[in-house]
């Protein structure tokens, strides 16, 4: 619901939804007008703008409503992992907590702080880790690896560091037939970095740093999402903008310290469908032609938050989101490789470009990473019964999307923790995948 002037005087007036407070119990006529219009948009259930357009309605706390359609596979993991769903399910954030204003948004970890790389620390040869699975299988060429035969909650300090270098490596890694608690999933979040507590989404009810990952929940309460429209934001993000999570995206880009490593686990996963598809930043890089890598690295790019925000000093003037900027191409911490750092949902220009270069330039780097097949994987989560699956991948040099040609028929529900990183940095010195590894890489005449 967009704000404007029309808007507060009508709810001046006329609000009569006894789920709302009264403009006059609410605002302190001789406050700032910012102060005012927070106390708007906090204490009216119908103002979107603290939810981004998802599922405007949703009362603050554990909901019972959603925990009448949880399935019974995801029931029986928070209960026997001793998540208290007494009181409903999931746990939704108090408007009251969530930043109203961009400054807000921009100040939450705002400041450095201390990263341990994992993967750097890990014995390349990764012994530990290999000799307790039963198989490890790369997938593809570029991307992908799956783990079989082992427990991620029973995994060694020295396990973790390694899983997190062949993560870095490959881009993503796959664990089937899991029987993974909440707080476990948390815990190895906690491992490999600061767990991202996030101020909007829904997350399990006890255990903040946990989201819940659960389209048919939001669809529920309002989410408009369907067969036709749930990939429209794949042609023009812009003018359609995102209806779930099938817009190809890297999530977090906008954090002072974005996301490393991040681990969704599904408990609840359709018989057939509900798919995801993964694409490698380091050999999207090593797409693009010789020259063209020496033009990018050393760029940057302004890249914007998920979720959008008034301007405290206009805020009539329109939602804006939050700004920040970092290399275009970044350089691993733990592999040393070099990876292109765009995305098309969140990657909003290239500092120093004119815009229209920037859009030529960006609209390309998108297709060369959503165009190739041969840099991507396609993931099936299916289990066996009374298990679940675990997807664990480098959200730095990866870009990922969730395919819903399941449309909510057959429950799909998970929880995912996401370790923020380092700073985003770029060493002109450092190698592209190929190049570290010898591969043959083409020269154009």
């Amino acid at each position: 619901m967009a704000t404007n002037v029309a808007t507060i005087q009508t709810l001046k007036k006329d609000s009569k939804d006894e789920g709302d407070l009264k403009f006059d119990q609410v605002f302190d006529q001789n406050a700032p007008f910012s102060a005012q219009i927070e106390h708007l948009v906090r204490s009216d259930r119908h103002l979107s703008i603290t939810r981004a357009g998802k599922a405007p309605g949703l009362n603050p706390g554990p909901d019972p409503e959603g925990l009448k359609i949880l399935p019974e596979a995801a029931k029986k993991r928070l209960v026997e992992g001793g998540v208290d769903i007494s009181k409903g399910y999931p746990q939704v954030p108090d408007r009251a907590k969530i930043p109203v204003f961009v400054d807000e948004a921009y100040a939450i970890r705002n400041e450095d702080y201390p990263y341990i790389e994992r993967g750097a620390n890990a014995d390349p040869e990764k012994k530990s880790l290999f000799s307790a699975a039963k198989s490890v299988t790369n997938l593809t060429k570029h991307i992908g690896t799956e783990v079989t035969g082992l427990q991620l909650k029973d995994l060694t300090d020295k396990q973790k560091d390694e899983l997190a270098l062949l993560v870095e490596q490959r881009g993503v890694v796959f664990f089937r037939n899991q029987k993974l608690p909440p707080k476990v999933q948390r815990d190895l979040g906690d491992y490999w970095g600061q767990v991202e507590v996030h101020p909007q989404t829904a997350q399990v009810p006890g255990l903040p740093g946990i989201t819940v990952i659960w389209m048919d929940y939001f669809r529920q309460k309002g989410l408009d999402i369907n067969y036709k429209n749930n990939n429209f934001g794949n042609f023009d993000i812009v003018k359609f903008g995102s209806n779930g999570t099938q817009i190809w995206h890297t999530d977090l880009v906008h954090e002072h310290q974005p996301a490393g490593i991040t681990h969704l686990h599904l408990d609840s996963i359709p018989d057939v469908g509900g798919d995801t598809i993964w694409a490698s930043g380091y050999a999207a890089y090593d797409k693009l032609s010789e020259e063209f890598k020496k033009f990018l690295d050393g760029k940057k790019a302004v890249y914007v938050s998920a979720h959008s925000y008034l301007d405290r000093d206009d805020p009539l003037g329109g939602l804006k989101k939050v700004e920040r900027i970092h290399p275009l191409v970044r350089t691993h911490p733990a592999t040393g490789w070099k990876f292109l750092f765009v995305n098309r949902s969140m990657t909003k220009r290239i500092v120093g470009l004119t815009p229209v270069e920037s859009d030529l330039i960006l609209n390309y780097l998108f297709d060369v990473y959503e165009k190739n097949a041969d840099v991507q994987v396609r993931w099936n989560w299916k289990s066996d019964p009374g298990y679940g699956t675990s997807a664990i991948w480098d959200n730095r040099s990866t870009q990922h999307k969730s395919v819903w040609d399941h449309e909510g028929i057959e429950a799909r529900h998970g929880t995912r923790v996401t370790s923020l990183a380092e700073v985003p940095f770029f060493d002109p010195k450092s190698k592209s995948q190929r190049e570290a590894l010898g591969l043959p890489i083409s020269q154009e005449n």
